[in-house]
């Protein structure tokens, strides 16, 4: 099988706050060292490492470094990672609009992308317009695209607004109908950002069923970068793990997924202040296999809760008691665990599969039930069921039909 993509040691430096060199002179320097004589930009700097959560060091920052992988013909490829690791620069240096700083890109064959709402369109042309401009852009004859038109605006389901010019469109058409030109103009590489998500879940559900047969089908080359880990499972074989401007992970889609989800390791644990009860919650936080915090679970993994209880005296009839509650706060369930001298690190495992991927929050208390309270976690623990494209969530999800995946005996 032949290398449809290959990325060879690409960076993308960004100067933070300035365009320019800062100097007429300097971009002139930098116009001739590089367009002219194709050497390197003369200002290039070492910058910071490309992480959102702190303050510069540096008025230079790498949104992507030594970026190097290859995608073969055919190949369906998930692009993950947290807001600013890089994925739409990635895609954006592929798609040409704008260059790598250092490495080359080699790509065989069309790209057809849709990176932003509107990509590609020019708001006072038409629906129709825009699909001869684009197709032409493509290298496309004015007799190819005609035997796609019909097609294309089927599949967007724009056939009332064909004729309107697309400034007119809301977000959800334009997307509907970049993404059908983007699909149907016979592109040997498809490149879909985030957009899809603003779609509705039916176009959603469409144009996946659409990469998969662009893919599977017709054995072109689709690179697709979503936060949806379960359109990701659904759709790819294979996935990358961008973090903070770096490939992390190459591998299968699942594996991929998994280290997206540990790597999201958090400090959220509660620790008591009240230390000197008899007994305390000493701390809690959502766990995984290992026991160790976590602040996302795969939707077919087990929630666990683990408490561990300081014990200056035990206390009779003690009882470890947690309350669910809904992404609104809302409670929807509440477990009691009684304790035991001695046993004062306990995990609760909620079954694998029951909750619907969504936001949940704990809050659990330590008491002799109608007696006394001996401590409480004042604030709410965060609990991320995270969709891995299992059968149950292509169906439903938790904000339309509830929150639970509840067995039930069909007769």
């Amino acid at each position: 099988m032949s290398t449809a993509i290959e990325f060879n040691n690409v960076s993308k430096l960004y100067r933070l706050g300035l365009v320019s060199s800062g100097t007429l002179s300097n971009d002139l320097k930098r116009w001739w060292q590089m367009s002219i004589l194709g050497k390197e930009d003369p200002f290039l700097k070492v910058g910071s490492v490309n992480d959102r959560s702190k303050a510069a060091d540096s008025e230079y920052v790498w949104a992507l470094k030594d970026i190097d992988f290859k995608v073969e013909q055919g190949d369906v490829i998930g692009i993950i990672g947290k807001n600013g690791a890089g994925k739409s620069t990635l895609l954006k240096l592929l798609s040409k609009v704008t260059g790598p700083t250092t490495g080359t890109i080699r790509a065989r064959g069309r790209i057809a992308s849709l990176l932003e709402v509107g990509t590609g369109f020019h708001g006072e042309l038409t629906g129709r317009e825009n699909i001869y401009m684009n197709g032409s852009i493509l290298g496309m004859s004015k007799q190819e695209i005609n035997s796609k038109i019909d097609e294309i605006v089927a599949f967007s389901g724009c056939e009332r607004y064909i004729d309107t010019p697309v400034k007119r469109y809301s977000s959800g058409m334009t997307v509907r109908l970049g993404f059908a030109v983007a699909a149907h103009l016979d592109p040997e590489i498809l490149v879909v950002d985030e957009v899809l998500a603003v779609g509705d879940a039916e176009f959603q559900k469409k144009a996946i069923g659409k990469m998969q047969d662009v893919s599977s089908g017709e054995g072109r080359t689709v690179l697709f970068v979503s936060h949806n880990m379960g359109s990701i499972a659904q759709l790819c074989k294979k996935g990358v793990l961008l973090s903070k401007g770096q490939v992390e992970y190459i591998g299968g889609v699942r594996e991929c997924i998994s280290k997206y989800i540990s790597d999201g390791a958090t400090d959220e644990v509660f620790m008591s202040v009240n230390t000197n009860n008899n007994m305390y919650l000493k701390r809690v936080f959502v766990a995984d296999s290992q026991g160790k915090p976590i602040s996302d679970v795969a939707y077919d993994d087990a929630p666990r809760i683990r408490f561990e209880i300081g014990c200056n005296g035990f206390v009779k009839d003690a009882t470890l008691s947690f309350t669910l509650f809904d992404y609104h706060q809302v409670p929807l369930f509440t477990n009691h665990h009684k304790l035991e001298e001695g046993k004062m690190d306990v995990i609760a495992e909620i079954p694998k599969n029951l909750l619907l991927p969504g936001n949940y929050f704990i809050k659990p208390i330590l008491h002799v039930p109608n007696v006394k309270m001996l401590d409480v976690c004042d604030v709410f623990l965060p609990l991320t069921i995270t969709d891995t494209g299992s059968e149950h969530t292509k169906y439903v999800s938790n904000k339309e039909l509830g929150f639970f995946n509840m067995p039930v005996v069909w007769k």
